[in-house]
């Protein structure tokens, strides 16, 4: 089951971290339209829809990653001090009630927005430049699907977490601050 966990979580980490580049793209993007428009006094209206694209598209995309570091926001002053037991069963019931199926649904319907998308073609109407528009709501789905993944293997470690009493190990791929100074200071 550990190989399972890991595994999703290895899934998401590198889709995650592909996607993030995103951003350079995106900052590249919005500096040339900026520059273009303000030195050059010629506005690209093609940047506007494709700032859209990138953000979104990394958005979506860094959700499982972010599910798959704990990186979602929470209360944590008060969920910290609970039991681990409290806890996954406090998540359990979260993921169950709300998480999957509202993933369930954004992937029913995102593969329907998609396929209505992809159907006619669609371009953007927001500019001139009829950017392609089908192209990036087939990330709908995609990102639900990994974060339907990701939520099923975050359950899986409820579970063992009531079972066990210890939360299962997950993958590490970056470390907040606090943790890490907090780390340090109880040494």
């Amino acid at each position: 089951m550990k190989f399972f966990l890991l595994l999703i979580d290895n899934i998401n980490t590198w889709v995650g971290k592909a996607f993030s580049w995103l951003i350079v793209s995106l900052t590249f993007t919005v500096a040339y339209s900026v520059i273009a428009r303000y030195v050059f006094r010629t506005p690209v209206d093609w940047s506007v829809d494709w700032s859209y694209v990138f953000y979104g598209v990394f958005f979506m995309m860094g959700g499982a990653y972010t599910l798959a570091q704990n990186g979602h926001v929470r209360g944590d002053m008060i969920y910290h001090s609970l039991p681990v037991k409290t806890q996954a069963i406090l998540d359990l019931i979260l993921y169950l009630l709300f998480f999957l199926p509202g993933v369930l649904a954004l992937v029913w319907s995102g593969f329907d927005y998609a396929a209505d998308s992809w159907s006619i073609m669609e371009k953007s109407s927001t500019t001139t430049a009829s950017t392609p528009i089908y192209l990036f709501k087939s990330f709908i789905p995609l990102a639900g699907i990994l974060l339907l993944l990701q939520g099923i293997a975050e359950v899986v470690r409820c579970i063992q977490a009531l079972q066990t009493g210890v939360w299962p190990d997950r993958l590490v791929d970056v470390e907040e601050t606090e943790v890490k100074t907090a780390k340090e200071t109880n040494r």
